[in-house]
């Protein structure tokens, strides 16, 4: 998962030049090993998304890995359930709130995991901006859950979040994933899906389940349609 100043380059869409600018400006999350930058590929990606950056669309055709599939933002919305009227009046309260609705598997402890997502909270907010927040923990691997899951839920009334926009949150992805790889295929795609305006719009009006399953399931078609090119393009280059 570690990424070296090209590939992190090439993953934001910027030139090297300005990798190693944001680094010396401190505003760019990075390693030095062996004299040598590196960059977390899931810390990178949740930066770019706190930020609202363009991410190369290259993050979907991630090689596959243990031969399984990629998991579907439609899908994993479908599991981890639209929630509405979540109550709670401060951040910690949501979150708990948050938790207690997420269709988990009996095993999963879920008093751990709210002390997971508050401890991720304290390292930096996950409200990406606009009134919306994706919780989710950075090793998705401790919560051994069977499939990925997203959880959306709507606020009764909006809460502060520590947003870089500074506005409340009234719409809160819960994100939880059993590898790395689907985790970070996940939030790709949610990240992309919120820059769409059919979908944010969806959101923002707190629609019905079926109407943000059906933006879902029509941005899903353009990463089905995404890959197709890609492999093309790969088997004739």
């Amino acid at each position: 998962m570690q990424l070296g100043v090209k590939e992190a380059a090439g993953l934001l869409s910027i030139s090297e030049k300005s990798v190693y600018r944001w680094i010396n400006q401190g505003f760019l999350p990075a390693y030095r090993v062996n004299d040598q930058y590196r960059f977390n590929r899931a810390e990178l990606l949740e930066w770019a998304t706190s930020r609202k950056l363009n991410v190369s669309s290259d993050i979907f055709h991630e090689p596959t890995s243990s031969g399984l599939p990629i998991p579907s933002l439609v899908e994993s919305i479908q599991s981890g359930g639209i929630f509405y009227r979540l109550e709670g009046d401060t951040k910690s309260s949501v979150l708990k709130s948050l938790v207690e609705h997420m269709r988990l598997p009996d095993g999963v402890d879920r008093e751990f995991l709210l002390r997971v997502l508050l401890a991720r909270e304290e390292l930096a907010s996950t409200g990406i901006g606009d009134g919306i927040a994706i919780p989710h923990v950075r090793n998705p691997v401790v919560l051994h859950v069977s499939q990925p899951i997203i959880s959306l839920c709507f606020l009764e009334k909006p809460v502060a979040f520590d947003a870089l926009d500074g506005k409340p949150v009234h719409a809160l992805f819960g994100l939880i994933s059993p590898t790395v790889r689907a985790h970070l295929h996940l939030l790709s795609r949610l990240s992309f899906a919120l820059r769409d305006e059919g979908f944010k719009s969806a959101i923002q009006r707190q629609a019905l389940r079926d109407d943000i399953l059906a933006e879902a399931s029509r941005i899903e078609k353009t990463f089905i349609t995404e890959s197709a090119v890609k492999s093309l393009e790969e088997s004739v280059s």
